[in-house]
């Protein structure tokens, strides 16, 4: 297959760290065009250097570019609002877009998990760091056990923080929170970032805690092992920081307030995860934005490749 053109809008950190993703990993898809607002900003500099077309003029530089029309994908990584209105200018053009700000304007998606739902979709969602780094544990706990409620912390280094995250922060929350139900499968979800300023700059690391039912112990820990090898696979840098505990709840202990009128539950599960980057554009720490672009990639690419996927001949009637 003929590699695909894309997009990339936002010359920034995570925009930069995608277009160095594309060309150095991707047999898929081939750098278009970068994007952005400051004729300064390293982004567009080293596009240029690499000869791939660059605009300073946002969205509408991209559409008014030479081979505009040859550019099936496009990647945002801009914010949640200049995404609404870039999605607005792009509709007519019939791109695919993959939103890694937390508008959420389409489908949630994280690769591990629901990719396969959403093959079909023109605008996906990518969550948000914390929730590609811990929804699928949640899932992984959840399709052996019920999880009446699914609690997430995120731990980023305040270094890897730009403005963007920082502006974004309250939507970066609800965001995640909704997902972890939509997608994790948790009756109730709830997400922390943390955002610490610690020196040297520490790797990111995630808490996840889920109070489930009636389990096998055997089979949650499986599970949640089972996932961590698969998002391992698009994003090397994440690991188990320890073993999985699953602990009995214990029999005087309250949960109402976390769980509502759910059941009591019967099991605490707690894992604890670290994301380091794979440091193409980002340093090592910064694993909250490796796993954003590392997810946004594969989803970029599998929805390529269901795009130039055969049709099924439609059946004529005798």
């Amino acid at each position: 297959m003929t590699a695909t053109k894309v997009a990339v809008i936002g010359s920034g950190n995570i925009g930069s760290d995608l277009m160095f993703k594309v060309i150095r990993l991707s047999t898929v898809l081939e750098m278009g065009a970068m994007v952005g607002i400051d004729p300064e900003s390293d982004g567009l500099a080293r596009a240029r250097r690499l000869g791939i077309p660059a605009t300073s003029d946002g969205v509408q530089g991209l559409i008014d570019l030479p081979g505009f029309d040859e550019i099936a994908v496009v990647l945002d990584a801009t914010s949640a609002r200049a995404h609404v209105a870039n999605a607005e200018a792009l509709a007519p053009y019939d791109k695919i877009l993959v939103d890694l700000t937390p508008a959420a304007i389409g489908p949630f998606v994280v690769p591990a998990v629901n990719l396969e739902q959403h093959r079909h979709a023109r605008n996906v969602n990518m969550v948000t760091c914390g929730g590609q780094a811990t929804i699928p544990i949640v899932a992984a706990v959840s399709r052996v056990a019920p999880v009446s409620y699914a609690e997430i912390v995120a731990s980023i280094s305040s270094k890897s923080a730009g403005p963007g995250t920082r502006a974004n922060i309250d939507e970066f929350t609800e965001t995640t929170s909704k997902a972890i139900e939509v997608v994790g499968g948790a009756a109730r979800g709830k997400a922390i970032i943390v955002l610490n300023p610690a020196e040297p700059p520490m790797i990111m690391r995630d808490t996840v805690l889920c109070l489930v039912g009636d389990a096998d112990e055997d089979d949650i820990t499986r599970s949640i092992a089972e996932m961590v090898e698969h998002v391992a696979r698009y994003v090397p840098g994440y690991r188990l920081k320890q073993e999985v505990q699953v602990v009995p709840v214990a029999a005087d202990e309250d949960l109402h307030t976390l769980v509502g009128d759910a059941p009591p539950p019967r099991w605490k599960v707690s894992v604890f995860l670290e994301v380091e980057g794979a440091a193409h554009y980002l340093p090592a720490y910064a694993g909250n934005l490796d796993i954003m672009t590392s997810a946004a990639l594969r989803t970029a690419e599998e929805l390529v490749v269901h795009a130039h996927q055969p049709k099924p001949r439609a059946e004529v009637a005798p």
